[in-house]
């Protein structure tokens, strides 16, 4: 029997360690020939050395597994070297069939606190970084559609986060680069549709390099024999939906975000309209408005906001 992914070739950037780490493996794993991009650079803020070691070590374990995988060391907020990441791809197994966005860094500090460095730096690895990769490998899908006169295969996989969700305090640049993210995947996931290309984004929880403060003791699988247990906070619970997600089995899932983590896949619903105000003239004044809004918000509960603390709560059951 025929693997899910065989003879489809993926990009998955960031994926020298963590997340990305478990996501290209996943892919291999399927069948999937795979370029492994990594910058490589030590600190999770972007800080140190660019390396070629961890993107090479991994694409090299895949290859000794009888797997296809060549390495990427470029930066992907890098216009240019964003677009040699997708001619690689092309170069090397033909053509481009999945693109897996992972890549990025944490420069976290309270809004008051925050330099236009530390502000400039996550949204350009992030939201850039993510246009970026979306931009070549898009124009790639579209070339060969209108070649071919008919849609071809595509799947764009994205990484948002549930700091944009919930409204992280101490992340205003890192919630503002992955709210942008499921911005840019929703308009990518209708612009490319005719293309036969799907784009979805993920939100997920996992215990790696740039979150190891974060969840330093949390969930950590109980010592009663249950130590060869998964860590319900290991990236290889993400993995699998990463991978589903870009199988010809999710061809109707497009343009939708999905929160995972622990044995979890929570379907995340798009924003309602909850309430509906017309004024009673030919524009609002401010007397009106104080007089339909005023009260609406006067019995909600202190603290309430549009971000969507609950989705915090969720676990596996």
């Amino acid at each position: 029997m025929s693997l899910p992914l065989e003879g489809r070739s993926a990009i998955v950037t960031g994926a020298g360690r963590g997340l990305g780490r478990a996501e290209v493996l996943e892919l291999a794993r399927l069948g999937a020939a795979v370029v492994v991009n990594d910058f490589g650079q030590p600190g999770r803020d972007g800080s140190g050395a660019a390396s070629t070691g961890p993107a090479e070590e991994v694409a090299a374990g895949i290859r000794a597994a009888g797997g296809r995988a060549v390495a990427h060391t470029g930066d992907v907020a890098d216009h240019q070297q964003a677009r040699e990441l997708v001619e690689l791809a092309v170069t090397e197994f033909g053509q481009l069939d999945i693109l897996v966005n992972n890549a990025g860094i944490l420069r976290d500090r309270m809004v008051f606190s925050m330099s236009e460095d530390e502000w400039d730096s996550v949204i350009r690895v992030h939201l850039k970084g993510h246009f970026n990769t979306t931009h070549f490998a898009a124009a790639h899908w579209r070339a060969r559609s209108k070649a071919a006169d008919a849609p071809v295969y595509g799947r764009i996989v994205n990484t948002s986060s549930e700091a944009f969700l919930a409204g992280s305090a101490g992340q205003p640049n890192y919630a503002a680069a992955k709210g942008g993210i499921v911005g840019l995947t929703t308009s990518t996931a209708l612009a490319l549709a005719k293309y036969g290309v799907t784009a979805n984004v993920i939100c997920p929880r996992a215990r790696t390099r740039m979150t190891a403060d974060v969840f330093a003791g949390f969930q950590e699988p109980a010592g009663d024999g249950s130590e060869d247990r998964l860590d319900p906070l290991a990236p290889e619970h993400v993995a699998p939906l990463v991978g589903y997600l870009a199988s010809p089995a999710a061809a109707q899932v497009n343009g939708q975000l999905l929160v995972v983590h622990g044995g979890m896949v929570a379907v995340v619903e798009r924003p309602r309209v909850a309430a509906k105000f017309d004024t009673k003239q030919d524009a609002f004044t401010y007397d009106e408005l104080d007089a339909l809004l005023t009260p609406h918000y006067a019995d909600r509960p202190a603290g309430e906001t549009f971000a969507a603390a609950e989705v915090l709560g969720l676990k596996h059951e």
